[in-house]
Protein backbone atom coordinates (compact mmCIF):
# COMPACT_ATOMS: atom_id res chain seq x y z
CA UNK A 1 0.00 0.00 0.00
CA UNK A 2 0.82 3.39 -0.65
CA UNK A 3 1.91 5.68 2.61
CA UNK A 4 -1.13 6.53 4.97
CA UNK A 5 0.07 9.91 4.62
CA UNK A 6 -1.19 10.12 0.96
CA UNK A 7 2.28 9.16 -0.75
CA UNK A 8 2.19 8.24 -3.73
CA UNK A 9 5.08 7.23 -6.60
CA UNK A 10 7.93 8.23 -5.58
CA UNK A 11 10.67 8.58 -8.34
CA UNK A 12 12.80 6.28 -8.62
CA UNK A 13 16.43 5.76 -8.26
CA UNK A 14 16.99 4.66 -11.82
CA UNK A 15 19.75 2.27 -13.03
CA UNK A 16 20.99 3.87 -16.57
CA UNK A 17 23.90 3.27 -18.88
CA UNK A 18 27.02 5.98 -18.32
CA UNK A 19 27.44 5.87 -22.08
CA UNK A 20 23.94 6.31 -23.41
CA UNK A 21 23.48 10.06 -22.82
CA UNK A 22 24.85 11.34 -26.65
CA UNK A 23 22.64 14.41 -27.38
CA UNK A 24 23.00 13.69 -30.80
CA UNK A 25 19.57 11.27 -30.61
CA UNK A 26 17.75 10.58 -27.99
CA UNK A 27 16.73 7.14 -26.75
CA UNK A 28 13.69 7.08 -28.82
CA UNK A 29 15.07 8.18 -32.27
CA UNK A 30 17.43 5.18 -31.16
CA UNK A 31 14.68 2.89 -31.19
CA UNK A 32 12.88 4.08 -34.11
CA UNK A 33 12.01 1.83 -36.50
CA UNK A 34 14.36 -1.10 -34.79
CA UNK A 35 11.71 -4.06 -35.69
CA UNK A 36 13.44 -6.52 -34.10
CA UNK A 37 13.19 -10.34 -33.37
CA UNK A 38 11.91 -10.97 -29.72
CA UNK A 39 15.36 -13.04 -29.67
CA UNK A 40 17.33 -9.63 -30.65
CA UNK A 41 15.39 -7.40 -28.15
CA UNK A 42 16.48 -9.58 -25.27
CA UNK A 43 20.08 -9.53 -26.60
CA UNK A 44 20.35 -6.31 -27.34
CA UNK A 45 18.63 -5.82 -23.48
CA UNK A 46 21.18 -7.72 -21.82
CA UNK A 47 24.45 -6.20 -23.80
CA UNK A 48 22.50 -2.31 -22.46
CA UNK A 49 22.91 -3.34 -18.64
CA UNK A 50 26.18 -5.30 -19.29
CA UNK A 51 27.73 -1.72 -19.59
CA UNK A 52 28.95 0.38 -16.40
CA UNK A 53 25.84 0.95 -14.89
CA UNK A 54 25.05 4.53 -12.71
CA UNK A 55 22.03 5.46 -10.06
CA UNK A 56 20.01 8.41 -11.67
CA UNK A 57 16.98 9.66 -11.85
CA UNK A 58 15.26 13.37 -11.66
CA UNK A 59 16.51 16.20 -9.37
CA UNK A 60 15.59 16.84 -6.04
CA UNK A 61 13.19 20.43 -5.70
CA UNK A 62 14.18 22.72 -3.12
CA UNK A 63 12.75 20.63 -0.13
CA UNK A 64 14.21 17.92 -1.19
CA UNK A 65 11.20 15.84 -2.12
CA UNK A 66 12.31 13.96 -5.27
CA UNK A 67 9.52 14.71 -8.24
CA UNK A 68 8.88 14.37 -12.11
CA UNK A 69 8.29 17.18 -13.68
CA UNK A 70 4.75 16.57 -13.17
CA UNK A 71 5.16 16.90 -9.72
CA UNK A 72 3.69 14.22 -8.80
CA UNK A 73 4.02 13.37 -4.58
CA UNK A 74 6.66 11.11 -2.95
CA UNK A 75 7.64 9.85 0.14
CA UNK A 76 10.79 11.17 -0.11
CA UNK A 77 13.89 10.64 2.49
CA UNK A 78 13.45 13.97 3.30
CA UNK A 79 10.37 12.79 5.29
CA UNK A 80 11.80 9.46 6.54
CA UNK A 81 14.98 11.78 8.09
CA UNK A 82 12.54 14.11 10.05
CA UNK A 83 11.28 10.78 11.44
CA UNK A 84 14.38 9.59 12.62
CA UNK A 85 14.08 6.46 10.19
CA UNK A 86 15.99 4.67 7.48
CA UNK A 87 13.87 2.71 5.50
CA UNK A 88 10.18 1.94 4.29
CA UNK A 89 10.57 -1.01 6.74
CA UNK A 90 10.28 0.96 9.78
CA UNK A 91 8.17 3.49 8.41
CA UNK A 92 5.46 0.13 7.88
CA UNK A 93 6.20 -0.57 11.72
CA UNK A 94 5.37 2.87 13.02
CA UNK A 95 1.91 3.33 10.73
CA UNK A 96 0.91 -0.35 12.22
CA UNK A 97 1.38 1.02 15.20
CA UNK A 98 3.97 -1.57 16.44
CA UNK A 99 6.53 -1.02 18.58
CA UNK A 100 9.95 -1.41 17.92
CA UNK A 101 13.35 -1.96 19.11
CA UNK A 102 15.02 0.15 16.37
CA UNK A 103 14.46 3.13 17.58
CA UNK A 104 12.83 5.65 15.39
CA UNK A 105 11.56 7.40 18.13
CA UNK A 106 7.68 6.86 18.05
CA UNK A 107 6.00 6.02 21.55
CA UNK A 108 2.98 6.80 21.11
CA UNK A 109 -0.19 6.97 18.39
CA UNK A 110 -0.33 10.84 19.06
CA UNK A 111 3.38 11.38 18.45
CA UNK A 112 3.42 9.38 15.02
CA UNK A 113 0.75 11.61 14.06
CA UNK A 114 2.61 14.67 14.99
CA UNK A 115 5.58 13.45 13.59
CA UNK A 116 4.07 12.53 10.23
CA UNK A 117 2.08 16.30 10.31
CA UNK A 118 5.62 17.93 10.85
CA UNK A 119 7.03 16.61 7.33
CA UNK A 120 4.28 19.19 5.77
CA UNK A 121 5.45 22.28 8.02
CA UNK A 122 6.93 24.77 5.62
CA UNK A 123 5.71 28.06 4.42
CA UNK A 124 3.68 27.72 0.78
CA UNK A 125 4.63 31.08 0.18
CA UNK A 126 8.52 31.61 1.12
CA UNK A 127 9.16 28.20 1.63
CA UNK A 128 10.77 28.32 5.16
CA UNK A 129 11.26 24.88 7.00
CA UNK A 130 10.47 25.65 11.03
CA UNK A 131 14.28 25.44 11.44
CA UNK A 132 14.88 28.26 9.59
CA UNK A 133 12.36 30.61 11.24
CA UNK A 134 13.12 32.86 14.90
CA UNK A 135 10.85 30.54 16.47
CA UNK A 136 9.63 26.98 14.65
CA UNK A 137 6.56 26.92 16.68
CA UNK A 138 5.69 30.11 14.44
CA UNK A 139 4.30 28.34 11.72
CA UNK A 140 0.15 28.59 11.62
CA UNK A 141 -2.22 26.50 9.50
CA UNK A 142 -4.49 27.14 7.23
CA UNK A 143 -8.07 26.99 9.39
CA UNK A 144 -10.23 26.33 6.48
CA UNK A 145 -7.94 23.52 4.89
CA UNK A 146 -6.54 22.06 7.79
CA UNK A 147 -3.15 21.48 5.38
CA UNK A 148 -0.69 24.17 4.31
CA UNK A 149 1.14 26.19 6.14
CA UNK A 150 2.60 29.78 6.86
CA UNK A 151 5.53 31.86 8.66
CA UNK A 152 3.09 34.64 9.32
CA UNK A 153 0.19 36.57 8.25
CA UNK A 154 2.05 38.08 5.37
CA UNK A 155 2.82 35.41 3.70
CA UNK A 156 -0.62 33.89 4.32
CA UNK A 157 -2.34 37.61 2.75
CA UNK A 158 0.33 37.14 -0.03
CA UNK A 159 -0.69 33.39 -0.34
CA UNK A 160 -4.64 33.57 -0.77
CA UNK A 161 -4.83 34.50 -4.34
CA UNK A 162 -3.75 31.16 -4.90
CA UNK A 163 -4.58 28.86 -2.51
CA UNK A 164 -8.44 30.03 -2.32
CA UNK A 165 -8.82 28.46 -5.58
CA UNK A 166 -6.88 24.68 -4.06
CA UNK A 167 -8.46 25.25 -0.68
CA UNK A 168 -11.40 23.10 -0.47
CA UNK A 169 -9.51 20.38 -1.95
CA UNK A 170 -6.36 20.45 -0.03
CA UNK A 171 -8.96 19.74 2.94
CA UNK A 172 -9.98 16.71 1.49
CA UNK A 173 -6.38 16.03 1.18
CA UNK A 174 -5.35 16.16 4.73
CA UNK A 175 -8.51 13.96 5.82
CA UNK A 176 -7.78 11.65 3.54
CA UNK A 177 -4.25 10.89 4.45
CA UNK A 178 -5.20 10.47 7.92
CA UNK A 179 -8.14 8.41 6.41
CA UNK A 180 -5.49 6.08 4.65
CA UNK A 181 -4.41 5.13 7.92
CA UNK A 182 -6.96 2.86 8.32
CA UNK A 183 -5.85 0.55 5.33
CA UNK A 184 -3.13 -0.01 7.64
CA UNK A 185 -4.89 -1.21 11.04
CA UNK A 186 -7.27 -3.32 8.58
CA UNK A 187 -10.34 -0.90 8.41
CA UNK A 188 -10.35 -0.13 4.93
CA UNK A 189 -11.30 -1.93 2.45
CA UNK A 190 -14.76 -3.12 3.90
CA UNK A 191 -15.13 -6.61 2.72
CA UNK A 192 -16.32 -6.58 -0.66
CA UNK A 193 -18.97 -8.61 -2.45
CA UNK A 194 -19.01 -10.14 -5.88
CA UNK A 195 -19.62 -8.10 -8.65
CA UNK A 196 -23.48 -8.40 -10.27
CA UNK A 197 -22.66 -6.23 -12.89
CA UNK A 198 -20.39 -6.46 -16.07
CA UNK A 199 -16.95 -4.88 -16.00
CA UNK A 200 -18.55 -2.64 -18.97
CA UNK A 201 -21.33 -1.57 -16.99
CA UNK A 202 -19.11 0.16 -14.18
CA UNK A 203 -19.15 3.89 -15.65
CA UNK A 204 -18.65 5.57 -12.34
CA UNK A 205 -17.40 4.56 -8.54
CA UNK A 206 -21.09 5.17 -7.38
CA UNK A 207 -22.13 1.83 -9.94
CA UNK A 208 -19.85 -0.19 -8.07
CA UNK A 209 -20.55 1.16 -4.73
CA UNK A 210 -24.52 -0.23 -5.57
CA UNK A 211 -23.03 -3.48 -5.89
CA UNK A 212 -21.93 -3.56 -1.98
CA UNK A 213 -24.03 -5.80 0.45
CA UNK A 214 -25.16 -3.75 3.61
CA UNK A 215 -22.66 -0.47 2.86
CA UNK A 216 -23.90 1.61 5.24
CA UNK A 217 -23.65 -1.49 7.83
CA UNK A 218 -20.50 -1.48 6.81
CA UNK A 219 -19.14 1.92 6.56
CA UNK A 220 -21.10 2.66 10.05
CA UNK A 221 -18.45 -0.15 11.38
CA UNK A 222 -15.60 1.55 10.32
CA UNK A 223 -16.76 4.65 11.78
CA UNK A 224 -17.15 3.54 15.35
CA UNK A 225 -14.69 1.31 15.43
CA UNK A 226 -11.48 1.12 17.83
CA UNK A 227 -9.24 2.51 14.82
CA UNK A 228 -11.21 5.39 14.29
CA UNK A 229 -11.35 6.28 17.61
CA UNK A 230 -7.63 6.01 17.95
CA UNK A 231 -7.36 8.19 14.97
CA UNK A 232 -9.25 11.37 16.04
CA UNK A 233 -8.06 11.60 19.65
CA UNK A 234 -4.52 11.28 18.57
CA UNK A 235 -4.39 13.59 15.12
CA UNK A 236 -4.34 17.31 16.56
CA UNK A 237 -6.92 18.38 14.42
CA UNK A 238 -10.87 18.24 14.65
CA UNK A 239 -12.48 15.74 13.80
CA UNK A 240 -14.81 15.94 10.65
CA UNK A 241 -18.54 15.06 10.65
CA UNK A 242 -19.85 12.03 9.90
CA UNK A 243 -20.56 12.85 6.27
CA UNK A 244 -17.69 14.42 5.59
CA UNK A 245 -15.75 10.42 6.90
CA UNK A 246 -18.01 8.43 5.35
CA UNK A 247 -17.15 10.28 1.85
CA UNK A 248 -13.53 10.16 2.38
CA UNK A 249 -13.66 6.23 3.64
CA UNK A 250 -14.98 6.30 0.10
CA UNK A 251 -12.58 7.61 -1.49
CA UNK A 252 -10.05 5.87 -0.23
CA UNK A 253 -11.43 2.45 -0.57
CA UNK A 254 -11.52 3.68 -4.51
CA UNK A 255 -7.64 4.14 -4.05
CA UNK A 256 -7.27 0.65 -2.89
CA UNK A 257 -9.94 -1.29 -5.30
CA UNK A 258 -8.46 0.80 -8.25
CA UNK A 259 -5.35 -1.21 -9.08
CA UNK A 260 -7.45 -4.64 -9.01
CA UNK A 261 -9.96 -3.02 -10.83
CA UNK A 262 -8.04 -1.81 -13.46
CA UNK A 263 -5.96 -5.08 -14.20
CA UNK A 264 -9.29 -6.42 -14.43
CA UNK A 265 -10.40 -3.64 -17.40
CA UNK A 266 -7.33 -4.65 -18.79
CA UNK A 267 -8.22 -8.52 -19.03
CA UNK A 268 -11.80 -7.20 -20.32
CA UNK A 269 -10.39 -4.70 -23.27
CA UNK A 270 -7.82 -7.69 -24.73
CA UNK A 271 -10.71 -10.34 -24.33
CA UNK A 272 -8.34 -12.26 -21.73
CA UNK A 273 -10.58 -14.88 -20.27
CA UNK A 274 -9.66 -16.12 -16.78
CA UNK A 275 -12.27 -18.51 -16.75
CA UNK A 276 -10.92 -20.21 -19.61
CA UNK A 277 -7.51 -20.59 -18.26
CA UNK A 278 -5.13 -19.25 -15.63
CA UNK A 279 -4.05 -15.78 -16.00
CA UNK A 280 -0.82 -14.67 -14.93
CA UNK A 281 -0.27 -10.56 -14.70
CA UNK A 282 3.25 -8.55 -14.35
CA UNK A 283 2.87 -5.65 -12.39
CA UNK A 284 6.20 -3.45 -14.06
CA UNK A 285 7.89 -0.83 -12.42
CA UNK A 286 6.42 -1.57 -8.84
CA UNK A 287 7.57 0.50 -5.76
CA UNK A 288 6.72 1.52 -2.24
CA UNK A 289 3.75 2.13 -3.62
CA UNK A 290 2.04 -0.95 -4.64
CA UNK A 291 4.72 -3.07 -2.06
CA UNK A 292 4.50 -0.74 0.94
CA UNK A 293 2.20 -2.97 3.67
CA UNK A 294 1.05 -4.97 1.24
CA UNK A 295 -0.92 -8.25 1.95
CA UNK A 296 -1.26 -11.33 -0.18
CA UNK A 297 -4.97 -10.66 -0.05
CA UNK A 298 -5.04 -7.01 -1.66
CA UNK A 299 -5.80 -8.10 -5.39
CA UNK A 300 -8.69 -10.41 -3.96
CA UNK A 301 -10.79 -7.99 -5.66
CA UNK A 302 -10.15 -9.94 -9.26
CA UNK A 303 -12.04 -12.99 -7.73
CA UNK A 304 -15.36 -10.74 -6.77
CA UNK A 305 -14.31 -9.20 -10.34
CA UNK A 306 -14.34 -13.24 -11.92
CA UNK A 307 -15.76 -15.39 -9.73
CA UNK A 308 -14.89 -18.88 -10.46
CA UNK A 309 -11.90 -18.20 -12.19
CA UNK A 310 -9.12 -20.61 -13.42
CA UNK A 311 -6.61 -18.70 -11.18
CA UNK A 312 -4.95 -15.29 -11.61
CA UNK A 313 -1.38 -14.79 -10.44
CA UNK A 314 -0.02 -10.76 -9.72
CA UNK A 315 4.14 -10.12 -9.92
CA UNK A 316 5.00 -7.06 -8.53
CA UNK A 317 8.40 -6.57 -10.42
CA UNK A 318 10.53 -3.13 -9.62
CA UNK A 319 14.17 -2.18 -8.01
CA UNK A 320 11.91 -0.41 -5.25
CA UNK A 321 9.89 -3.39 -4.41
CA UNK A 322 9.70 -3.21 -0.23
CA UNK A 323 10.24 -6.45 1.89
CA UNK A 324 7.23 -8.24 3.20
CA UNK A 325 4.03 -10.96 2.84
CA UNK A 326 4.03 -10.78 -1.21
CA UNK A 327 8.15 -11.13 -1.16
CA UNK A 328 7.90 -14.68 -2.35
CA UNK A 329 8.97 -16.47 -5.65
CA UNK A 330 6.73 -16.31 -8.63
CA UNK A 331 4.60 -19.88 -9.89
CA UNK A 332 5.86 -22.09 -11.54
CA UNK A 333 3.08 -24.02 -11.86
CA UNK A 334 -0.29 -22.46 -11.98
CA UNK A 335 -2.01 -22.17 -8.42
CA UNK A 336 -5.39 -23.12 -7.00
CA UNK A 337 -8.80 -22.23 -9.12
CA UNK A 338 -10.19 -19.22 -7.72
CA UNK A 339 -7.77 -17.62 -5.71
CA UNK A 340 -5.31 -14.45 -6.36
CA UNK A 341 -1.94 -15.32 -5.87
CA UNK A 342 0.59 -12.30 -5.37
CA UNK A 343 4.47 -12.26 -4.96
CA UNK A 344 7.01 -9.95 -5.95
CA UNK A 345 10.46 -9.45 -7.74
CA UNK A 346 13.32 -6.73 -6.75
CA UNK A 347 15.18 -5.94 -9.68
CA UNK A 348 14.42 -4.21 -12.94
CA UNK A 349 12.22 -6.34 -15.45
CA UNK A 350 14.22 -7.27 -18.27
CA UNK A 351 16.89 -8.64 -15.75
CA UNK A 352 13.32 -10.44 -14.34
CA UNK A 353 12.54 -11.82 -17.89
CA UNK A 354 15.94 -13.48 -18.14
CA UNK A 355 16.28 -15.03 -14.97
CA UNK A 356 12.76 -16.06 -14.62
CA UNK A 357 10.89 -15.75 -17.38
CA UNK A 358 13.13 -17.34 -19.76
CA UNK A 359 14.79 -19.94 -17.25
CA UNK A 360 11.22 -20.92 -16.86
CA UNK A 361 11.44 -20.03 -13.02
CA UNK A 362 8.44 -17.86 -13.68
CA UNK A 363 5.30 -17.89 -16.25
CA UNK A 364 4.89 -15.38 -19.10
CA UNK A 365 2.39 -12.96 -18.58
CA UNK A 366 -0.88 -13.08 -20.54
CA UNK A 367 -1.29 -9.55 -19.42
CA UNK A 368 1.95 -6.84 -18.54
CA UNK A 369 0.11 -3.40 -16.36
CA UNK A 370 2.43 -0.77 -15.30
CA UNK A 371 1.00 1.86 -13.02
CA UNK A 372 2.49 5.36 -13.12
CA UNK A 373 5.21 4.69 -15.15
CA UNK A 374 6.44 8.19 -16.00
CA UNK A 375 8.57 7.52 -18.49
CA UNK A 376 7.65 10.79 -20.22
CA UNK A 377 8.82 12.97 -17.39
CA UNK A 378 12.83 13.27 -18.41
CA UNK A 379 15.21 11.90 -20.53
CA UNK A 380 16.80 9.51 -17.51
CA UNK A 381 13.64 7.54 -16.71
CA UNK A 382 12.82 7.31 -20.60
CA UNK A 383 16.32 5.64 -21.37
CA UNK A 384 15.87 2.78 -17.94
CA UNK A 385 12.38 2.51 -19.33
CA UNK A 386 13.60 1.79 -23.19
CA UNK A 387 14.89 -1.73 -22.80
CA UNK A 388 11.31 -2.83 -21.16
CA UNK A 389 9.38 -1.12 -23.40
CA UNK A 390 11.01 -2.68 -26.31
CA UNK A 391 10.62 -6.08 -25.20
CA UNK A 392 7.15 -5.92 -24.65
CA UNK A 393 6.51 -4.60 -27.95
CA UNK A 394 8.49 -7.12 -29.73
CA UNK A 395 7.29 -9.98 -28.09
CA UNK A 396 3.32 -8.63 -28.62
CA UNK A 397 2.58 -8.79 -24.64
CA UNK A 398 -0.95 -7.14 -24.09
CA UNK A 399 -0.13 -4.31 -22.30
CA UNK A 400 -2.00 -1.50 -20.00
CA UNK A 401 -0.36 1.74 -18.68
CA UNK A 402 -1.77 4.71 -16.15
CA UNK A 403 -0.82 7.66 -15.91
CA UNK A 404 -2.09 10.47 -13.42
CA UNK A 405 -3.67 13.21 -16.18
CA UNK A 406 -4.90 13.63 -19.88
CA UNK A 407 -1.37 15.97 -20.76
CA UNK A 408 0.36 12.87 -19.22
CA UNK A 409 -1.45 10.39 -21.73
CA UNK A 410 -0.85 12.88 -24.03
CA UNK A 411 3.44 12.70 -23.93
CA UNK A 412 3.04 8.88 -23.24
CA UNK A 413 1.13 8.58 -26.52
CA UNK A 414 3.63 10.31 -28.47
CA UNK A 415 6.55 8.42 -27.10
CA UNK A 416 4.63 4.97 -27.62
CA UNK A 417 3.87 6.18 -31.24
CA UNK A 418 7.41 7.21 -31.85
CA UNK A 419 8.23 3.83 -30.84
CA UNK A 420 5.93 2.65 -33.55
CA UNK A 421 3.76 0.34 -30.82
CA UNK A 422 0.42 -0.31 -31.77
CA UNK A 423 -1.66 1.55 -29.42
CA UNK A 424 -5.12 -0.26 -28.75
CA UNK A 425 -6.93 1.76 -26.85
CA UNK A 426 -6.53 5.04 -24.64
CA UNK A 427 -8.83 7.38 -22.35
CA UNK A 428 -10.11 7.95 -18.65
CA UNK A 429 -10.02 5.17 -16.37
CA UNK A 430 -13.44 4.36 -14.78
CA UNK A 431 -11.54 2.91 -12.16
CA UNK A 432 -9.27 6.52 -11.48
CA UNK A 433 -8.84 6.74 -7.84
CA UNK A 434 -11.14 9.21 -6.05
CA UNK A 435 -8.52 10.51 -3.33
CA UNK A 436 -7.18 13.49 -4.46
CA UNK A 437 -3.28 13.76 -3.93
CA UNK A 438 -0.98 17.00 -3.57
CA UNK A 439 2.26 17.58 -4.80
CA UNK A 440 3.93 18.20 -1.32
CA UNK A 441 6.11 20.72 -2.10
CA UNK A 442 4.00 23.00 -4.01
CA UNK A 443 0.27 22.14 -2.45
CA UNK A 444 -1.21 24.92 -4.80
CA UNK A 445 -1.85 23.07 -7.91
CA UNK A 446 -4.80 20.58 -9.24
CA UNK A 447 -4.27 17.55 -7.19
CA UNK A 448 -3.80 14.35 -9.40
CA UNK A 449 -5.92 11.19 -9.43
CA UNK A 450 -4.26 7.77 -9.32
CA UNK A 451 -4.64 6.02 -12.26
CA UNK A 452 -6.51 8.72 -14.24
CA UNK A 453 -6.22 7.89 -17.50
CA UNK A 454 -4.69 4.64 -19.28
CA UNK A 455 -3.32 3.30 -22.50
CA UNK A 456 -3.07 -0.14 -24.14
CA UNK A 457 -0.14 -1.06 -26.60
CA UNK A 458 0.21 -4.66 -28.57
CA UNK A 459 3.27 -5.29 -31.25
CA UNK A 460 4.32 -3.56 -33.54
CA UNK A 461 2.19 -0.84 -35.43
CA UNK A 462 1.35 -2.12 -38.64
CA UNK A 463 -0.11 1.01 -39.96
CA UNK A 464 0.49 5.00 -39.40
CA UNK A 465 -3.37 5.13 -38.35
CA UNK A 466 -2.78 5.36 -34.56
CA UNK A 467 -4.97 7.50 -32.56
CA UNK A 468 -4.59 11.51 -33.31
CA UNK A 469 -3.30 12.88 -29.50
CA UNK A 470 -4.66 16.37 -31.31
CA UNK A 471 -8.35 14.91 -30.53
CA UNK A 472 -7.78 14.86 -26.61
CA UNK A 473 -7.75 18.89 -26.54
CA UNK A 474 -9.62 20.00 -23.95
CA UNK A 475 -9.33 21.09 -20.36
CA UNK A 476 -9.18 19.02 -17.64
CA UNK A 477 -12.01 19.04 -15.04
CA UNK A 478 -11.73 18.37 -11.54
CA UNK A 479 -13.59 15.19 -9.97
CA UNK A 480 -15.99 16.05 -7.79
Amino acid sequence: RASPMGSRKQARSIRTNEDSKDTSSSPIKMAHRRKKTPSQAQSSSKNDLTETAVVKGPNMDSLGFQAMDSNVPGLSQVILKKLNMKSYDEYRCAMEGKKSGAGFGIRTYFEMFQKMEDTFKFCVECKKLPESLPNPKSLRRCKRCQNVYYCGSECQRANWPIHKKFCKKLKLVALDRLMEWLVFTGDIPFPTTFWTKRIQEIRVWEDWFSMQEDLDEKLCSILTGHYMNILWANAGKPKPDEVELVESIKRVTTDFVSRPATIGLGLHTFQIDPFVKPIVVHVVGASDVETLNARVTDYDELSRMFPKHQGIEVVMIGIDVVDGPIMRPPLVAFGPRERVYLSSYKGLYHDFWESQVEARQANRPDLVVGFHPGFHACPDLMESWLPTLLLLRDYKIPSLFTVYSEQELKDSLRISMELEMQITGCGANPFASLKPEQAYSNPNRPPVYCNSHYFMFCGLSSSPDEPDVRELEGDEGEKD
